[in-house]
């Protein structure tokens, strides 16, 4: 019988342990032969619908890299057919809305978020997980902001030229649209945390768009309150975004446990700033493709600015991209846990 590897649970309440723990954000799939196989034959939306299929895809990292946590197999749009959007994933493109908000009419339109009836493959994955893995399973959902991004845009965006007009220019749909979001994401979190998920992150990956005045009024209440609900739980809560390091401070000011940073702002330069909480990343994935004395030593860089600032949890400034060779991430893995196991004694 293995024991059960709670390092990252420890870390993000800020405990003491004996070595860094690492996961990588999508390190379930892309750059994995074993998923590339399965992806010939089955597409993102087909796998997540199979729980033995995705609780699979969920656990082969686990498996092959020896990283402290599996983050669930899903996409952070999984939950919205559920109130009405009819959203399809395109490869190479992402999520694509048919039916996008324009008007209060539009929020008001959207329906009831039912977890057990719009997501049970969701459910079934996670409690397929539970009884397979030793290491916290990760669950996680779109933060409000990134959502609605593509609910209005009608899918990815570069600019965000139509949510933040839309978002300054009708207050009364953009607010009445964040209490639907926040609805959705805290009914799908307690539906992952009570089938098992023993972490959780929010992803508001596109919220870096805002300026910080912006964020205060149209996000940080909803955040806010979603937070709030969620320390219920009992659980560490985990928040992330790309390219907000300017929001860092906000994001610490929230309800969570651990703040996640990119690649742009280093674990020391957040500590300067007076984030205190557990930290999380951020070597930059780009350079999971140079030589490998290169890798190691902006890791060994990131493992002692978080040994010094006390509490992290090791991962990339975003997500594997498929280029990257599973014997680098293996590597990489190794190399943390020795090498900040070294530190820590």
């Amino acid at each position: 019988m293995s024991t059960f590897n709670d390092t990252l649970l420890r870390a993000a309440r800020g405990e003491k342990i004996e070595h860094t723990p690492v996961w990588y954000m999508r390190q379930a799939g892309r750059s994995q032969p074993e998923y590339r196989a399965i992806k010939e034959k089955y597409s993102l939306e087909e796998i997540t619908h199979q729980p033995e299929l995705c609780a699979y895809v969920t656990k082969l990292p686990v498996d092959n890299y020896n990283v402290d946590a599996a983050i669930l197999y899903k996409d952070i749009v999984t939950p919205l057919p559920g109130i009405g959007v009819d959203v399809k994933i395109k490869a190479g493109v992402g999520p694509v809305i048919s039916n996008p908000i324009r008007s209060v009419k539009d929020v008001h339109n959207l329906g009831e978020f039912s977890p057990e009836d719009d997501i049970p493959f969701v459910l079934d994955t996670i409690k397929i997980l539970k009884e397979q893995l030793t290491v916290p399973l990760i669950g996680f959902a779109g933060a409000p902001f990134t959502l609605a991004s593509y609910m209005i845009e009608g899918g990815p965006s570069k600019s965000y030229n139509l949510t933040k007009s839309f978002m300054v220019s009708e207050p009364e749909a953009w607010f009445a649209l964040m209490d639907k979001l926040a609805d959705t994401i805290i009914a799908s979190i307690q539906a992952q945390v009570k089938a098992g998920a023993m972490a959780i992150q929010v992803f508001d990956s596109w919220v870096g768009a805002l300026n910080v005045s912006d964020y205060r009024i149209f996000i940080k209440p909803v955040m806010t309150r979603i937070f709030t609900e969620l320390r219920k739980l009992n659980v560490p809560l985990i928040t992330f975004g790309v390219g907000a390091s300017h929001l860092a401070n906000e994001w610490h000011d929230l309800p969570v446990d651990v703040v996640g940073l990119d690649w742009r702002l280093s674990v020391k330069e957040a500590g300067e700033r007076g984030l205190t909480k557990t930290l999380q990343g951020n070597l930059d994935p780009s350079l999971l493709l140079a030589d490998w004395n290169i890798i190691e030593e902006r890791a060994k860089t990131i493992i002692e600015q978080g040994v010094e600032h006390g509490s992290h949890i090791f991962n990339l400034g975003h997500g594997v991209f498929p280029d990257v060779q599973p014997a680098t991430l293996k590597r990489l893995t190794d190399f943390i846990h020795e090498y900040s196991a070294q530190l820590r004694k």
